[in-house]
């Protein structure tokens, strides 16, 4: 019998390879974390992660489903054309993709080989920023990390294909992107890279918020320092981001409710 308020799911375990299981995990875990944080929008959104050793496979969370309830088992397996390549059986339920979701993704995958997942929020910060003439500020230390951050013009609820190119150019080499009028979006060489990058990109947010809300003038940084703290964000000055504290995340995890692992 399905324990009440939750989804009764076959599990996967055993039945995918050892390496798809881990990644099941790890991004099931990953929906929890920004709903715990704060970033979520009810089934609205998506963070997708590439299957290892299947190029062109990523995994993503099936429409209808909140954050806070993703398992491994529950997520969708689909390739870079929107073709299912395994889905729940969810009953009546029938959850599916969402196309706006899928989109975004798969561009941000095809286009980007390093990169194995990506992250898109709707955070009230987020999208308060994003309508900004000014953008994201490098106004205080977490937020020069993001001195040159990309940005994508709004182009409409995405649903054309068309504007895939347009996104991959405007995100190059960047791993944190402002979608104008809209949202955040973030990517990285591992799941804990991406989270990291959109936990702190969301802090900038409500930050230069909190600041700009208090009316007074901001106190602002020379160039050359400015440059100095960006390069020491860099991958070339530092380890990998989400390294340290991706384990002591899922501890975290663990002890509130381990089910993001079934």
């Amino acid at each position: 019998m399905a324990k009440l308020g939750y989804l009764d799911l076959p599990s996967l375990e055993g039945k995918v390879s050892d390496a798809e299981w881990q990644t099941r995990i790890d991004l099931a875990a990953c929906y929890r974390l920004v709903a715990h944080y704060g970033m979520s929008d009810m089934m609205a959104n998506h963070i997708t992660l590439r299957v290892p050793g299947e190029d062109n496979a990523f995994l993503t969370n099936p429409y209808g489903m909140m954050y806070e309830e993703m398992t491994a088992s529950c997520l969708i397996k689909l390739d870079h054309d929107g073709h299912v390549l395994h889905k729940p059986d969810f009953g009546e339920l029938n959850y599916g993709l969402n196309k706006p979701g899928f989109i975004l993704h798969s561009a941000v995958h095809k286009a980007r080989p390093e990169v194995n997942c990506v992250i898109h929020t709707h955070t009230a910060a987020g999208m308060a920023v994003s309508s900004l003439a000014c953008g994201l500020l490098p106004i205080n230390q977490t937020s020069m990390r993001f001195l040159k951050v990309s940005y994508h013009d709004y182009m409409g609820v995405v649903l054309d294909l068309a504007e895939q190119e347009v996104l991959v150019q405007d995100l190059g080499n960047t791993d944190a992107m402002v979608l104008r009028n809209h949202g955040l979006l973030t990517c990285g060489r591992s799941v804990g890279e991406a989270f990291n990058w959109m936990h702190r990109m969301e802090l900038s947010c409500r930050a230069q918020l909190a600041a700009m809300a208090c009316n007074s003038p901001l106190q602002q940084v020379s160039a050359q320092v400015l440059e100095e703290t960006f390069q020491n964000y860099q991958p070339n000055t530092r380890r990998p981001y989400g390294v340290m504290e991706w384990p002591a995340l899922l501890r975290m995890l663990d002890r509130a409710d381990p089910s993001y692992r079934t």
